[in-house]
């Protein structure tokens, strides 16, 4: 049996609200980085929990500084947490070097929640990098193997792989079996950086892969945007049942995508900041 570091007091606990947690850096602005998953986590129905792993300076306009959180606090944040609080998923995020990777899965290894999604942050919207060589290695070798969903931009995938930029619907499709091969059975290629009146994304799974349709939205509010899909993954997966198969996390993740969809189609109404603005987290509530 997983050692989870929680012990049930009833027989009905896993039919209490679920229980997520993001591990990632903060956004002061409140649209991305854990602040913004919080948001995704609370509109979605579970209960929120966070690990810090870095002091951003960051607006809509872009990021002024990263202050990164030694990987020793950031793991004792961890056991902490887990010594009380059950986890049913768990999205990790910005992770800005090697001995964050490694304390991160030695921890997760040992008391492993039943869901991971791995959301490789590396370039933040304002083409701000995020992540030293060391980290994207450490992302790529060591929580990407340990992780249930990885969900890289065009970007960030190309990073992990030393590749060019995927440009066409057609380069995507050439570059997912190399995504695959670095061993998590769910790969969402998102297709955000195309051009056209449409982004569609790229679904791997360990059975096949498709397409996931999309419009593209006309707004500028994309702050916060991979932040807000990879959380709705999670909060999305922490609401399935024991016995959920590799139908029910396709349809979770076509469920994140469209309640994003929509936050993005709402965005307007928030007129936050001077820049690009987030996506509305709460527009199925307000």
């Amino acid at each position: 049996m997983l050692d989870t570091g929680f012990t049930p007091q009833d027989d009905n606990i896993m039919s209490s609200i679920p229980h997520t947690l993001t591990i990632a850096g903060s956004d002061p602005s409140g649209g991305a980085g854990l602040q913004g998953d919080l948001k995704t986590f609370s509109a979605l129905g579970t209960y929120a929990t966070n690990v810090i792993t870095a002091v951003i300076a960051q607006n809509t306009q872009g990021v002024a500084a990263v202050h990164p959180v030694p990987a020793a606090v950031i793991g004792e944040q961890l056991e902490n947490l887990l010594d009380d609080v059950r986890i049913d998923a768990v999205k990790i995020g910005m992770v800005g070097d090697r001995a964050v990777a490694e304390t991160l899965a030695e921890v997760l290894e040992r008391r492993r929640p039943r869901w991971i999604v791995l959301d490789p942050v590396m370039v933040a919207k304002s083409g701000d990098i995020l992540v030293d060589a060391a980290g994207i290695a450490a992302v790529r070798d060591i929580l990407v193997p340990l992780a249930d969903v990885i969900t890289p931009n065009l970007p960030e995938a190309a990073v992990l792989l030393g590749a060019e930029t995927p440009r066409t619907p057609d380069a995507m499709e050439a570059m997912l079996p190399a995504l695959q091969a670095l061993e998590a059975p769910y790969v969402l290629l998102k297709g955000g950086h195309l051009y056209g009146e449409s982004c569609p994304d790229l679904l791997a799974t360990p059975e096949s892969s498709q397409w996931l349709p999309a419009p593209r939205i006309a707004t500028d509010n994309l702050h916060g945007t991979g932040c807000a899909l990879s959380s709705a993954i999670t909060a999305r997966l922490a609401h399935l049942p024991l016995e959920a198969d590799g139908d029910a996390i396709v349809t979770a993740i076509g469920e994140a995508k469209r309640w994003l969809h929509a936050a993005l189609d709402a965005s307007p109404l928030l007129g936050i900041g001077q820049g690009r603005g987030p996506v509305h987290h709460f527009h199925a509530w307000w």
